[in-house]
């Protein structure tokens, strides 16, 4: 059986990554996102909801006061970047209060929580979904979600990734594809022999490198910066390509 939940926050990006955790578990269902309490207050009376996934800090009704308007409501996990409403919260019998930002495995604990309470079922991080690099004719390609949608990238035509904390921006020459995933994550999955990380925030693709020297990469007429941890690698990946060359 699956919990049917509700994300009520103001921010679209905190929505998007609550969407994004909810459909990693198969024993989690999303009945929808809302923007403010209103919206949350119509939907909770319109469709079943099991846990609800409530900002605090928002225009015109604050989450902890539309929570205590609400008769009966669902299991709620207050999610906020301010520490000062905990108290509270746990006063109104809330099941959780994760503080922005959230990591999966915090959200995970969180959804445990609800699981054991409800009917002992247990999750851990190995039953999410994993990203894998394909081969279709001889042409590798990866599914990334971008804009509520799954996005094909051709890795032949990726110039560079780059993180943006909890996103990567995967830059290609005709379009740019921003996605929720860790750069760290799509290291280890991306073929080495074709991409190689020069900075925390920077893996480039190999056969895009115009020019390199000690502190710059330069890739499709793009400058990246050679990170101090990454230079000795970097720079004995790309010499000893250029004397292949």
């Amino acid at each position: 059986m699956k919990l049917r939940c509700l994300i009520v926050d103001d921010e679209p990006l905190a929505l998007d990554i609550l969407e994004n955790y909810i459909q990693r578990l198969d024993n989690l269902e999303l009945v929808a996102r809302c923007e403010n309490a209103i919206e949350a207050f119509n939907q909770i009376q319109s469709s079943k909801v099991d846990l609800l996934f409530l900002d605090i800090q928002m225009p015109k009704l604050t989450g902890i006061d539309f929570l205590k308007s609400v008769q009966n409501p669902p299991k709620v996990i207050f999610t906020t970047a301010y520490r000062d409403y905990a108290l509270e919260g746990y006063e109104l019998n809330v099941l959780d209060y994760l503080l922005k930002p959230i990591s999966f495995e915090r959200f995970l604990r969180s959804i445990n929580k609800v699981l054991a309470q409800s009917n002992g079922q247990h999750l851990t991080p190995t039953e999410t979904p994993n990203l894998t690099i394909s081969s279709e004719q001889n042409e590798s390609y990866v599914y990334v979600k971008a804009d509520k949608k799954m996005v094909k990238i051709r890795l032949k035509e990726v110039i560079y990734i780059e993180s943006l904390k909890d996103y990567v921006r995967i830059k290609m020459a005709e379009k740019e594809v921003v996605t929720y995933q860790k750069i760290s994550y799509l290291e280890e999955k991306l073929p080495e022999e074709l991409f190689l990380r020069i900075h925390r925030s920077f893996i480039i693709a190999l056969d895009k490198v115009d020019s390199f020297s000690a502190t710059l990469v330069e890739v499709n007429g793009q400058e990246l910066p050679i990170g101090r941890n990454y230079k000795n690698q970097t720079l004995k990946v790309l010499g000893k390509n250029n004397l292949l060359d």
